[in-house]
């Protein structure tokens, strides 16, 4: 098990929905982005299956949930540099085909973080498509974001990010300490507020405070792995 990567000038997190980066690694880019690393977020799909609710329009949904993730990623970045780009495929309907690849490596190339953070697509018994077409979209992207054969015609060179962090991963083998940073992932995850009933279980103003020790609690097994307070586990895939 290794702990705490050097702070990189640049990090990019790639989710299949709004919501999903703070839930997988909201503590690491806010400790981060303390540091002065330009944090940016990538989200892959609209989130318009996201509600119970089912007379809620669509397109609704999509303006709310975006609207959440700009007001999170700002939670997490603070004064720190960032941008946040949405690709709009369709909720539920992500695939991992040449298409989305050539996106993502893209956007790769023009960000070019040090580090990229996204799901494990190798997690077993997995079953939200998106999550698990995301996760090879970001270990694809990466590959084909690094290497001039592929998609020549981008108007931005390669770029070979030096590590890769898969959050949701069955066999984590490095954790980020995000002991002064947990209430940060907390309140970022929180500005989803359109997700506290379905996604959170919130319910009712005590039901918040249940969440955060749920999340609180989370942290605290993930951070035992290492020796820390509370953490953020990832499979660590370096020299990509």
């Amino acid at each position: 098990m290794t702990r705490d990567l050097p702070t990189p000038a640049r990090a990019l997190a790639v989710a299949a929905h709004p919501d999903d980066a703070e839930f997988g690694c909201g503590g690491t880019l806010a400790k981060w982005a303390s540091s002065g690393c330009e944090v940016s977020h990538l989200v892959l799909t609209d989130g318009s299956k996201g509600s119970w609710d089912p007379a809620q329009p669509a397109d609704e949904l999509v303006s709310v949930r975006e609207g959440e993730q700009r007001t999170a990623a700002a939670v997490v970045r603070r004064d720190a540099p960032g941008e946040v780009h949405f690709l709009g495929w369709v909720d539920g309907e992500l695939v991992s085909g040449l298409e989305q690849r050539e996106r993502v490596a893209w956007w790769i190339r023009r960000l070019r973080p040090d580090v990229v953070l996204g799901h494990d697509p190798w997690k077993r018994y997995r079953l939200h498509p998106d999550h698990r077409h995301a996760g090879f979209l970001v270990t694809d992207g990466t590959v084909a974001a690094r290497d001039p054969h592929f998609f020549p015609e981008h108007d931005v060179a390669p770029h070979r990010p030096r590590a890769l962090l898969l959050w949701e991963a069955d066999a984590p083998d490095h954790v980020e300490d995000i002991s002064r940073f947990v209430d940060v992932k907390l309140d970022a995850l929180l500005a989803h507020r359109s997700q506290h009933t379905s996604t959170m279980g919130i319910t009712s103003t005590e039901g918040i405070e249940q969440f955060r020790r749920r999340m609180t609690d989370r942290a605290a097994r993930d951070g035992r792995r290492a020796g820390v307070a509370h953490g953020e586990a990832f499979k660590l895939i370096g020299e990509t």
